[in-house]
């Protein structure tokens, strides 16, 4: 109905001017005192013939803008399944619309040329920082001081970083490969765990992990990296105790620490990107991607990511493998 209305209205003016022509013959006809009739007949017929005519133009205009609605929705490469126009005038804004998405299509190609070759530099950039942070970790192996053992665990920081730039960098990338197959969670867990050995034995802080006999499909990279943010986050807000390893339910993996806790106002908002809550403003360092990536990346592996806490009483983060288990 609402439709039709719109019909209507868009031909009030054609509508008007019949009715004043009628209204014209109808008035020169009383003038000269001819007998209405001759008028009213040819009249209700072109009206009965009028309105067949506008049924007809109706139904075409309702087909033309169900096509424009169809393709609305479906963005401006479509553009070019516009039906065919009526008169000049839709053929000039047929046009306009095809001139907008050339203008459009070649703004997105520039915008997707600069935004590769950003991604390409800092890929290439990620890759070269590695060299030299590899070579420092080897001369640190050679001595045994107090020094040294601190230096690793803020390289251990940077090689962090590094790889969390590249994890942004490929979230999006059409080139990143998942390899699902089944993988061994003790394994994937042990070799996170491993690369925070020293961080647990210098703050004295004690892992508490059982194996655990359980085999997941997944990829064991990309499940390695979140099992590392993980960690690192519970380390960096844990002063006494340590973290506990363990699976929750058969199919959800648990990494619960005794940590400082998050805010209930802050809760919901830790797996936004950018957020740092009122825990991550107090340690300038926090950055607000690392839980950001690990959402993005546990729905790539088809897991769910949640976590659970309460200021002063520590804060667990679950990842459930559902039926992958």
């Amino acid at each position: 109905m609402k439709l039709f209305v719109s019909y209507i209205w868009l031909h009030r003016r054609s509508m008007a001017v019949l009715v004043l022509f009628c209204a014209v013959f109808a008035g020169t006809f009383a003038l000269y005192r001819l007998p209405l009739a001759a008028v009213a007949y040819p009249a209700a017929l072109c009206a009965g013939l009028g309105l067949c005519l506008v049924g007809l133009d109706y139904l075409r205009f309702r087909r033309r803008r169900e096509a424009v609605a169809r393709l609305a929705g479906q963005g401006a490469a479509l553009a070019g399944g516009l039906p065919v126009p009526g008169d000049a005038i839709e053929e000039g804004y047929q046009a306009l619309v095809r001139s907008l998405q050339a203008e459009v299509s070649a703004l997105a190609e520039r915008e997707g040329e600069k935004y590769r070759e950003m991604t390409d530099y800092y890929t290439l950039w990620a890759h070269q920082i590695k060299t030299p942070i590899a070579a420092m970790r080897l001369t640190l192996q050679k001595e045994d001081t107090e020094v040294s053992r601190s230096l690793s665990r803020d390289l251990l920081r940077i090689e962090q970083y590094v790889e969390m730039v590249l994890a942004f960098l490929r979230l999006d990338s059409t080139s990143t490969d998942y390899v699902f197959q089944a993988c061994p969670l003790d394994a994937i867990i042990r070799k996170a765990a491993r690369r925070f050995s020293e961080e647990f034995i210098a703050r004295r802080l004690k892992l508490r992990y059982q194996p655990i006999d359980a085999v997941v499909v997944t990829d064991a990279k990309w499940l390695g990296f979140v099992l590392e943010q993980v960690l690192s986050n519970g380390l960096k807000y844990t002063r006494t105790g340590g973290i506990t390893i363990s699976m929750r339910g058969g199919s959800a993996l648990c990494v619960a620490d005794t940590g400082v806790g998050i805010e209930a106002e802050d809760l919901p908002r830790i797996f936004e990107k950018g957020f740092t809550g009122n825990r991550g403003r107090e340690d300038r360092q926090a950055s607000g991607l690392g839980l950001y990536l690990c959402k993005r990346i546990c729905k790539n592996l088809g897991a769910e990511i949640w976590a659970e806490s309460r200021p002063g009483a520590g804060t667990a983060i679950v990842v459930d493998f559902k039926e992958a288990v």
